[in-house]
């Protein structure tokens, strides 16, 4: 059986996103690849609602799917995606961030929560590998979450992350292509994602650039100062994306670098082991709201005061 790989774009049409991820496509395909790939502008997907039916299913370890399903393309894209071997993602940047038509995609996912999913025994296991492109006209600087928002959404559906590109300095349609180190940049990336296809789960890893972010678990380039957990776990310093626990040191030559303690991946939202402590997190915190009526009650009181509370509106 051929890898199958998908690409998934949230730009516009033949610009950047689309270019930089067709030519990462492109080498999968030559490699052997059964390629599919869609633009999410071309898809209806409507925003998630919060209505907390997923996670109130998941309190008490059932699949209820999402009550926007038979509304959108959110299920007809998933259906597909999840059969996956690769998935590459190629997203414009906004004020910083992955544009708002990717996190709408991928914020309506916690329905899909894999490890939940496998848990119970709605899906089998899959290992699944993806690459990230981010598309901006700035330098880093004015693109300093897009790479590791992409990666925040990556956890839910068990995709582990092999390659990221932070493609710069490319503000006009199509402007990419006056950059050869970039496209031959995207296409590495296809080829990095066919070897990671390839290899048995265990064996993959990182094989985009070496020294990239300050993390060396998930590569992300973004650090917080530490804040004790909901069961008391505290690290002084966390990844801000992978949740990975450690402190900085400083080296011979005078940089700092982040250094993972020992049992610093406890929480490791990259495995399925580090996510299903968060799912034990949901069963506390909803699971303890909804299973006691005193709560609900008080609650319900209280809320009398602000449902009443109206302001001039426009």
């Amino acid at each position: 059986m051929p890898v199958k790989v998908m690409g998934i774009a949230a730009g516009r049409k033949n610009s950047n996103n689309e270019i930089l991820l067709k030519e990462a496509l492109m080498y999968c395909e030559e490699a052997g690849a059964e390629v599919t790939m869609i633009n999410l502008k071309d898809y209806k997907i409507l925003d998630c609602t919060g209505c907390t039916s997923c996670t109130m299913g998941m309190s008490q370890g059932k699949n209820v799917g999402c009550v926007l399903d038979a509304e959108d393309a959110k299920k007809k894209i998933m259906d597909v995606m999840l059969t996956q071997d690769a998935v590459i993602y190629s997203v414009p940047t906004y004020d910083l961030m992955p544009a708002s038509a990717y996190l709408t995609f991928a914020q309506r996912s916690l329905s899909y929560e894999t490890a939940f999913l496998e848990t119970i025994g709605a899906i089998e296991h899959k290992d699944r590998v993806a690459g990230l492109i981010a598309v901006g006209g700035s330098t880093r600087s004015w693109q300093s979450m897009a790479l590791e928002g992409l990666q925040a959404t990556m956890f839910t559906t068990d995709m582990k992350v092999v390659d990221m590109i932070l493609a710069t300095r490319v503000p006009g349609m199509a402007q990419c292509l006056l950059d050869d180190d970039l496209i031959a940049r995207a296409r590495k990336l296809g080829e990095n994602i066919m070897t990671a296809a390839a290899a048995p789960a265990e064996e993959r890893k990182w094989l985009g650039d070496e020294d990239m972010g300050w993390c060396p678990n998930c590569h992300s380039n973004a650090l917080v100062l530490g804040e004790e957990q909901w069961d008391g776990l505290h690290y002084p310093i966390e990844c801000q994306v992978c949740g990975a626990g450690g402190t900085l040191e400083q080296t011979e030559d005078g940089k700092w670098k982040f250094v993972i303690q020992e049992n610093g991946l406890l929480k490791d939202r990259t495995t399925v082991a580090g996510r299903a402590k968060h799912l034990e997190e949901i069963a506390q915190t909803q699971g303890g709201f909804y299973s006691n009526p005193e709560n609900r009650k008080i609650v319900q009181e209280k809320l009398a005061k602000y449902k009443e509370k109206q302001f001039k509106t426009i």
